[in-house]
């Protein structure tokens, strides 16, 4: 290959090829398990295609590199990965450069460019950017558009140096590129002053060889160029000392080209033979364009017949590679075909989508209306049922005011029964004992004491008795025993009508009528919802329900032995979110535990004042 390499190549020989070969079975084996899964990740089976096709790039098998990149490319543009589209075709550009598809080059780099333009500034997406610039120039360069291959040059140039991170090769790679082409664009003093400027470089040396190496092998050329010799041919000499040292025999060739321009130059026959002979043999290992010019060179400095031959060689190969490149491009250009068919495709997939989400969103509207009105008529059920709650409480009020005048009736009644009691009983007792004592009261006979005893210990009785009856005076006998009588009328029709055997217990010193009656409706309600829920879910036969006074707060505990259920896993139905609501209107906290197999307990606490 000419000594234009715009490129280095990082990977040559049998490592390389193990690398490929690796990532080829990769693939197959995950292609296989796709296959038996039935599944699908084009998208990741791509980028190993990518990864695939870097590796031949970089070991100069273009063809097969451009293979492995269309692949990848075409799924990459179907699944709109813009970046890696990019990438790819930067990898297809290079390929078409290498293979001397100049203007398919040029248009798929900016293409890749125009993929690029759309994303988001990055580093990685700069440096794609700096790479398609830096293939432009090397393709306008082939061209022999100079001026444009120094613009893209520049360009690549000023992005690479703007990026964090260690791109001092990928710079000096481009300025020598930049070189190159002033040296061919016959601006011999610009690329003289810019191989110079590589050179001072001397990190290269030890850091990147290779590049080093070029730009000695240019700088020594443009001298030629300008017949400026007083440093060669020991800088030619130098560079194939570097090329022996690091092993690089790849780059001696154009060096020993050089040489024999040179030395055929200074009328030196013998030594520009020497090296014409010595890149051919090299060139012959590797690139066709290297023997090429190789043959070019022997067909000029050798004489007569030999000249001839290298000359019907040089004709014979040029011919050959032209046919080459021909199929090559060919090949290239049925991959572009095939890929615009692909984007084809990909505007009706495109054009069948827009219908599918016009019609989606059509059916959305459609469901979206369904769902108001559906939850219109939800509402409505739950504002009726609000309605019949209220309704209820209502009853309950009226059921509690009317259990009140129960209790005020029996009071009064009470009452009177006890006033009969003292009149008739004890103030009857007591006057006719007073009369008795009276006629003994001047009696001193033994008999008459006697009897005045007898009347002594009836006074006793009678105060027993009057002592009794102000004790029942005092104890308000039906206090709070409305709301507790309530309760246990609604827990004895339960109980029948769900088969259940319930056990009420409470504490006597809760004070139900300084409750407000809203506290005590809401828990009776929270009770029967909690025994239908039980009658309902729970396919218990016990509950156990208790009314428990801790610190001005009431706790009402529902258990039951039934059949239990996951907490973490219920589903919250109307019944639990009424209880809820009403506990929050009352300001109390609820909990519920239960397991299943282990019944169910709900736990309520309400403040009183």
């Amino acid at each position: 290959m000419k000594f234009k390499l715009h490129y280095i190549v990082l990977f040559f020989g049998v490592v390389i090829h193990a690398q490929i070969e690796q990532n080829i079975q990769r693939v197959d084996s995950i292609r296989g398990h796709i296959i038996n899964s039935e599944a699908t990740d084009s998208v990741f089976i791509a980028k190993e295609y990518y990864k695939i096709g870097e590796l031949y790039r970089k070991s100069l098998l273009s063809d097969t590199a451009y293979y492995y990149y269309q692949i990848a490319e075409k799924v990459f543009r179907t699944n709109n990965y813009r970046l890696e589209t990019a990438q790819t075709l930067y990898g297809i550009a290079v390929c078409q450069r290498n293979n001397k598809d100049f203007t398919g080059s040029e248009v798929t780099s900016i293409e890749s460019l125009t993929f690029l333009g759309e994303l988001e500034e990055s580093i990685e997406v700069n440096k794609y950017k700096a790479y398609n610039y830096n293939n432009l120039g090397a393709v306008f360069n082939e061209l022999g558009q100079f001026e444009e291959s120094v613009m893209y040059y520049n360009r690549s140039l000023e992005l690479k140096k703007s990026l964090n991170g260690n791109f001092e090769g990928s710079i000096a790679t481009t300025e020598n590129n930049l070189g190159y082409t002033y040296k061919q664009f016959g601006k011999y003093e610009l690329a003289k002053a810019q191989f110079e400027k590589i050179l001072k470089n001397k990190e290269l040396i030890d850091d990147y060889s290779s590049i080093h190496l070029l730009a000695l092998g240019n700088y020594a050329h443009t001298l030629f160029l300008l017949k400026e010799f007083e440093q060669l041919p020991e800088l030619y000499l130098k560079a194939l000392k570097i090329c022996d040292s690091t092993n690089q025999e790849y780059h001696s060739i154009i060096i020993h080209q050089h040489l024999a321009e040179y030395y055929s130059y200074k009328n030196q026959r013998d030594s520009a033979l020497y090296y014409a002979y010595k890149a051919k043999d090299i060139s012959e290992k590797y690139n066709n364009d290297d023997l090429l010019k190789s043959l070019l060179i022997l067909s000029k400095i050798e004489e007569k017949d030999k000249a001839i031959t290298f000359l019907k060689e040089y004709v014979k190969l040029n011919d050959s590679i032209q046919k080459t490149e021909r199929a090559i491009r060919d090949k290239f250009a049925r991959i572009r075909f095939d890929t615009q068919r692909v984007e084809q495709d990909n505007i009706r997939i495109a054009r069948e989508r827009m219908w599918l989400i016009v019609l989606s969103i059509g059916l959305a509207v459609g469901l979206l209306l369904v769902y108001i009105i559906i939850t219109q008529r939800n509402k409505n059920k739950e504002l009726k049922f609000i309605q019949q709650q209220q309704e209820a409480n209502e009853e309950i009020y009226n059921l509690m005011l009317s259990q009140n005048e129960s209790i005020e009736e029996a009071r009064v009644m009470e009452k009177k029964r006890i006033s009969q009691e003292l009149h008739d009983g004890v103030l009857g007792r007591l006057f006719g004992t007073r009369l008795s004592l009276d006629s003994l009261n001047m009696a001193t006979s033994i008999e008459a004491i006697k009897n005045r005893g007898q009347y002594i210990e009836a006074l006793k009785t009678i105060e027993e008795d009057i002592r009794k009856v102000s004790h029942e005076l005092n104890t308000d006998f039906v206090s709070g025993s409305g709301f507790i009588d309530i309760l246990k009328t609604l827990v004895e029709t339960q109980s029948l009508a769900y088969k259940l055997t319930c056990k009420l217990d409470y504490d006597e010193v809760i004070n139900w009528d300084a409750v407000p009656n809203k506290k005590k409706i809401h828990m009776y309600r929270i009770v029967q919802e909690t025994l239908h829920n039980i009658y309902k879910h729970a396919n218990a036969k016990n509950v156990y329900i208790s009314f428990k006074l801790k610190n001005n707060v009431i706790c009402l505990t529902v258990k039951d032995d039934g059949s239990g259920f996951d907490v973490n896993k219920a589903k919250s139905g109307i019944g639990l979110k009424n209880m809820t609501s009403r506990i929050n209107e009352i300001e109390g906290k609820i909990n519920i535990e239960s397991e299943p197999g282990k019944g169910t307990r709900v736990s309520l606490e309400v403040p009183i004042p």
